[in-house]
């Protein structure tokens, strides 16, 4: 079984920006989300994702937390494009940006549309318990909080999130 463990955390400032290494335009969204997982209906996030030339298949457990089974399964782009156009409840979009810190890569998510105005870095961990750099760009950690999920942030985009809820949690860029 694949698991993922991920750790997401919001940004305290910019700084980041100028180590950008490459970005991508990222558009997903979920055959089965976040409205079949709250109704008990599903064990598992089921998204399409397409970048660039690039499609994919994505199951997810619906368990929250850092380290959950993952399964991804390469599609053919026009399939991924019918489905994203016919199959899903909304599509969320997002500018994935790659820096590298001491080695290590986080993967910066810049979200467009409802979800514009938050923004989040993930690095993938080889252990729970590994060892990462912190930098100063680096904010609060928001790994067990699921609304920072992607799955739920269709349903329940930041736009619509209170302000105080934005500023309270430290998501200022």
């Amino acid at each position: 079984m694949a698991i993922e463990i991920e750790r997401k955390f919001l940004l305290a400032n910019d700084d980041w920006r100028v180590a950008v290494e490459r970005s991508e335009s990222i558009a997903q969204g979920y055959l089965v989300g976040a409205q079949a997982l709250r109704a008990g209906l599903a064990h598992a996030s089921v998204r399409v994702r397409l970048a660039g030339e690039r499609a994919w298949l994505n199951v997810k457990a619906a368990t929250a937390g850092i380290a959950r089974a993952e399964f991804e399964y390469p599609i053919p782009v026009d399939e991924a494009k019918a489905m994203l156009a016919t199959l899903c409840d909304g599509v969320l979009e997002k500018t994935r940006h790659y820096v590298r810190v001491d080695g290590t890569v986080f993967e910066i998510d810049e979200f467009a549309g409802e979800n514009a105005g938050l923004v989040v870095a993930e690095i993938e961990l080889a252990a729970v318990d590994a060892a990462f750099p912190r930098p100063s760009w680096l904010g609060s950690e928001v790994s067990t909080q699921v609304r920072y999920y992607n799955v739920n942030l269709i349903a329940h985009p930041y736009r619509q999130w209170s302000p105080g809820e934005r500023v309270a949690e430290g998501a200022a860029c």
